[in-house]
């Protein structure tokens, strides 16, 4: 279990990152042959990079992974399977477009948790070996490619007629 505020912290958006990598790769699936698979395609190794990433900094802080935040987060992206796939309300394109916000939204927070380990980056010695700006650069260009799809996904599921 984590104990420092650090181990929390990391524990919460290794869960995230879970959730966000096993949501691309899907979208990736899914839309293959599309604009959207294409983007995914590129995108969804990227975010899994990134999970792998913050779990190797979490080996060299010493941070162990939760077990319970971890099997709450693979529940949630079950259940998360119904919902983006439009049988709760019907309509795929709306499905695509809850998924898309879903992942800026993880990616937007992705940024954040780069951000602040900038900031602290001189009270954790682990953090000098993980190159936090070249991180901050690759979420930004995560969220501007999904920001796209999720508007493009939005006129499609938000249309009238």
């Amino acid at each position: 279990m984590a104990h420092r505020p650090m181990d929390t912290y990391l524990n919460d958006h290794v869960a995230g990152a879970m959730f966000g990598s096993d949501l691309a790769e899907r979208l990736c699936t899914q839309h293959k042959g599309t604009t959207l698979g294409d983007v995914m395609a590129t995108i969804a190794p990227m975010i899994e990079a990134d999970r792998q990433t913050l779990i190797d900094l979490m080996e060299r802080m010493g941070t162990t992974e939760n077990p319970v935040k971890q099997a709450t987060t693979w529940m949630a992206e079950n259940t998360s399977r119904v919902k983006f796939s439009g049988l709760t309300s019907g309509a795929a394109d709306l499905g695509t477009l809850m998924a898309l916000e879903t992942l800026c939204l993880g990616v937007y927070g992705k940024l954040g948790l780069w951000r602040s380990l900038v900031e602290v980056v001189d009270q954790h010695a682990p953090l000098a070996a993980t190159d936090l700006h070249e991180l901050i650069a690759r979420a930004r260009s995560q969220h501007e490619a999904l920001e796209r799809e999720r508007v493009a996904a939005g006129r499609r599921a938000l249309r009238t007629g």
